[in-house]
């Protein structure tokens, strides 16, 4: 049975739903229907270990302006975890090849005959290669997903990203047979297969490039062709522009078009990595829905 929840306020329809990929393993999710028929259908892809309730008023006001949409965990992370963190066989890749292609296909499931978006955070753009159903989408906008690669970061946070990537994720992983990312302020506890290929990727270039024809046997990064928008933070101490361009190559025959966001321009103190789906930069939202709507 699915958790029913009526936001009679803004007319739309909350569901709590179950996912279940190709593997067997379920997801938990959550779908936002407006009250009309909607117009396109929006998949939330959530950044590395943040839990999907972090992006419910982003995806209420997405509601609101007609689109169906859906958030998740990614298996491993909140609702999702079915094991304890210590023993998940998750990773990144299986987040690529199974979870996100599973969510797009309950998305189409609940919104069907409608174009279909990706709204990705960090990992959420970065995975779509991965997915086997990726051309099913129409156009996807990025926030904040970059290569996340080391060598491209300002020495002031050099220093710091290093200590959590190099020192920190393999040490925990030794202790604790995960990563206790709570303790340092990024995110959910993860699996140690998802942190050690996230330090391994950010330690090269391109990100999960590191890993083709190795962990990555097969992918779609060649052949995309969907039009995107990548956003990023002027303050984003991760996706910089450098590493925003380096993920871009990733796809070599995709049409990007990069727009920075300037905190003071936008009259608020931080945007950085995370904030763009807080509240505060609700007037920065719009963005994602007028280059949507161009493809409806």
């Amino acid at each position: 049975m699915n958790d029913i929840v009526s936001d009679i306020a803004n007319s739309i329809e909350i569901n709590d739903i179950s996912v279940t990929c190709n593997d067997g393993t379920c997801l938990r999710a959550t779908v936002f229907s407006p009250s009309t028929q909607a117009k396109g259908a929006i998949m939330v892809g959530p950044a590395t270990g943040i839990k999907r309730q972090f992006y419910s008023a982003f995806a209420t006001y997405l509601c609101e302006q007609g689109f169906g949409v859906i958030t998740f965990d990614n298996r491993g992370i909140g609702e999702s975890a079915q094991v304890p963190v210590s023993k998940s066989d998750a990773s990144l890749i299986t987040w690529g090849e199974q979870d996100m292609p599973a969510v797009l296909e309950a998305l189409k499931a609940q919104f069907p005959n409608v174009p279909y978006f990706l709204v990705g955070h960090s990992a959420g753009g970065q995975l779509l290669g991965l997915m086997h159903n990726v051309h099913d989408l129409t156009a996807f906008c990025n926030f904040g997903s970059s290569s996340g690669s080391l060598r491209n970061m300002r020495k002031g946070y050099l220093v710091k990203a290093h200590f959590f990537m190099n020192f920190y994720i393999p040490v925990s992983n030794l202790l604790f047979g995960h990563t206790k990312s709570q303790w340092v302020g990024m995110g959910e506890p993860l699996p140690k297969k998802v942190s050690r290929q996230w330090q391994q990727w950010c330690n090269g270039s391109g990100y999960v490039k590191t890993a083709f024809g190795k962990e990555v046997k097969t992918h779609h990064y060649d052949n995309i062709s969907l039009p995107s928008k990548w956003l990023l933070a002027t303050d984003d101490d991760i996706a910089n522009i450098t590493n925003v361009h380096d993920m871009i190559s990733v796809f070599p025959n995709m049409e990007a078009e990069v727009e920075e966001l300037n905190p003071r321009d936008h009259k608020v103190s931080e945007i950085g990595h995370m904030k763009f789906f807080s509240r505060k930069c609700n007037h920065l939202w719009p963005k994602v829905i007028h280059y949507f709507a161009q493809y409806l």
